[in-house]
């Protein structure tokens, strides 16, 4: 297929680039995708990192997502890649040995949670029950009216309460709080906030609904699986391909742009109206991330023994203590006691490293643009409820915020979710608009997780990107099938 035969060009090999350029290809549209790195995969991507054998996650590692974001769904995800989902969603070590134990099974998670289990299972039952329900309204713009209400009013209710003062007042003791509050954290954001609630309380409706699941082989068994079937329906893709402006791509009908509204200013700033280039010359990018990857001689010693066969750990301490760090990074300033996610996927995919050893995952928030190495202060927070932690490193790989952008441009300042998902900016995401992924320039498409539905490894600004261009330029409205055929 040569450049002058395109119908579609993308622009970025993550999950959502991929995700396009599989729904276009699935239309009958001779698609290409380029890719500045020379391996695809963005925040979905698996490299050695530390030693040889050493399979690391660059930046997604478990993915609460791959079963309930609807894109995944249609493509059949689950029966195109091996998945191992712990029945120990999560756990959130505290002092003194003890800890918060997110099961699968929430009846079982409520009885280890003493007495606030019930508190707790009154607070995520109703969505849990309901988790296809919370993915469909959170997993798109939030302009759109939700297929049930019932549905977002009582998630909206939850993330009100959560994301206010009032958020310890179903609560007696620091368990249950902890728990919500580590995976609300993931969105560093300041604590609390609802925003920060509504996404916590997604993903931990998720984790007890179908489990937070982790691919074998790593994240990157979900970009080959993607890249597979965009080859086998005609498409390609192009690696080491940088792009330095719109016009540097081929002629098509249709162009659909992974990057980030800075990105896209850059490339075509002067061709926007000024009401479209103002939203996004005022996008906002949010904290950052630093990313250290350990390979391991040995398990993780955490002294709660049952936080060793959770496939995410949240560390950091009490409710208060997770927040205060969080609302250091939000002030520009680096938390002595971090907040640390934190996986070892080689408890549950013996294939990621040598036999006998294992690999770790972390990262912490850290303000944008660090140039900090948190190496040490993350080994130190996990020594602190794994002691022994460190007789245990063979080796570490440390990426500051400034050296998380360096490798991949869509994480402005470190911002692995490409703009601030504050309440306001989830809405207008990255213009308000009935179709945010449709820019004013004819044919052109962003679907980044700069655009609805934000950031996470779920496909879906990439599926509705697509189906804008698909609706707009080729008169196409109806879904192509993306299921699984042989």
């Amino acid at each position: 297929m040569s450049e002058t035969d395109l119908d579609a060009v993308v622009v970025g090999a993550g999950p959502n680039g991929l995700a396009a350029a599989v729904t276009l290809a699935r239309s009958g549209l001779r698609v290409r995708v380029f890719e500045r790195a020379d391996q695809a995969g963005g925040g979905a991507a698996t490299r050695e990192l530390t030693l040889p054998g050493f399979q690391h996650d660059v930046c997604s590692a478990v993915h609460p997502l791959a079963f309930e974001s609807r894109f995944f769904r249609e493509f059949g995800l689950r029966h195109r890649v091996d998945f191992v989902t712990p029945e120990l969603s999560f756990a959130h070590p505290l002092d003194g040995g003890r800890a918060g134990l997110a099961y699968r099974d929430l009846a079982r998670t409520r009885s280890e949670l003493g007495p606030d289990g019930r508190a707790y299972e009154r607070l995520m039952r109703p969505l849990v029950e309901r988790s296809s329900e919370v993915a469909e309204f959170t997993g798109s713009s939030l302009l759109r009216v939700p297929s049930s209400p019932a549905t977002a009013v009582s998630f909206g209710l939850r993330a009100l309460e959560q994301g206010s003062a009032a958020w310890n007042a179903r609560f007696r003791g620091d368990v249950a709080p902890a728990l919500v509050t580590g995976v609300a954290a993931h969105t560093i954001l300041p604590q609390p906030s609802i925003a920060a609630a509504g996404a916590g309380l997604a993903l931990g409706a998720y984790a007890h609904a179908r489990g937070w699941p982790i691919p074998v082989g790593g994240s990157q068994a979900i970009i080959d699986a993607l890249i597979d079937d965009l080859r086998a329906h005609g498409g390609d893709v192009v690696l080491d391909r940088e792009v330095g402006s719109l016009g540097e791509l081929p002629s098509a009908r249709v162009k659909v742009l992974d990057v980030t509204p800075r990105t896209l200013l850059r490339w075509a700033g002067d061709l926007m109206p000024w009401r479209y280039r103002r939203a996004l010359e005022t996008f906002r990018y949010g904290g950052a991330v630093a990313k250290i990857d350990f390979a391991l001689s040995d398990p993780v010693p955490w002294t709660h023994p049952e936080v060793r066969r959770a496939g995410t750990v949240h560390v950091g301490g009490t409710r208060a203590e997770v927040a205060d760090a969080e609302n250091e990074v939000n002030r520009g300033r680096l938390p002595e006691r971090p907040y640390v996610l934190v996986s070892q996927p080689t408890l549950f995919d013996a294939s990621r490293a040598p036999e006998g050893k294992h690999t770790l995952w972390t990262y912490t928030h850290v303000p944008s643009s660090s140039p900090a190495d948190r190496a040490e202060a993350v080994i130190a927070q996990i020594e602190r409820f794994a002691p022994g932690f460190r007789d245990t490193i063979l080796a570490v790989h440390s990426r500051s915020a400034v050296e998380v952008e360096a490798h991949n441009p869509n994480y402005p300042g470190g911002d692995i979710a490409a703009g601030a998902p504050t309440l306001w900016q989830m809405i207008r995401r990255p213009a308000l608009s009935l179709d945010p992924w449709r820019t004013p320039l004819p044919g052109v498409y962003l679907a980044s997780a700069s655009a609805p539905p934000g950031p996470g490894v779920h496909g879906l600004a990439g599926w509705f990107a697509a189906r804008s261009a698909l609706s707009n330029e080729f008169g196409r409205r109806a879904l192509p099938d993306l299921s699984l055929r042989d």
